[in-house]
């Protein structure tokens, strides 16, 4: 160091000072300029990565909204199809119980009237039944009493006085 300082030259020192300068121009020439669109290219995509990453949660913001949107209609629209179909189920269970109902009464009439019908039936067999027999057992017993002349003329008799004359 004492020989840098003892060796001092004023020409060597202008030299030193110009090579400094040119070195400064040609490096901001012709490097600088290089360096400097680099770091600008770099910051313009950088940017350009921010606002499309910007543009991209706005994007996610508004498929968001969008998405509760349509789970909402979607949910409004199931529970109307629930609803719809429980009203239907209660109709049709509504219906099955009317029809079930109209059809009991039908076959109640029904049987009504087959038990009046078979009623009327064994009532005219059973009045032919003891019609028969009445006459039967009568015939018998004019049969006896009328066994005799004597007996027939005194049942006329009976009649004949028995029958009153206008």
């Amino acid at each position: 160091m004492e020989k840098l300082v003892n060796d001092f030259s004023f020409g060597l020192f202008f030299w030193q000072i110009i090579i400094l300068v040119v070195l400064i121009l040609l490096l901001k020439k012709f490097a600088w300029k290089p360096i400097l669109d680099a770091l600008n290219a770099r910051e313009q995509g950088i940017q350009d990565a921010l606002d499309s990453a910007e543009n991209a949660r706005k994007e996610m913001q508004n498929l968001q909204a969008d998405n509760e949107k349509l789970l909402k209609e979607a949910r409004i629209e199931r529970d109307n199809m629930i609803k719809e179909a429980r009203e239907i189920k209660e109709r049709m269970i509504s219906e099955a119980k009317e029809e079930a109902q109209k059809e009991g009464e039908k076959m109640i009439v029904q049987a009504k009237a087959t038990i009046q019908n078979e009623k009327n039936a064994a009532l005219a067999d059973l009045k032919n039944k003891v019609a028969t027999l009445s006459v039967e057992i009568a015939e018998k017993v004019v049969r006896e009493e009328l066994s005799t002349k004597a007996k027939q003329e005194k049942l006329v008799e009976d009649m004949l006085d028995d029958v009153t004359l206008n």
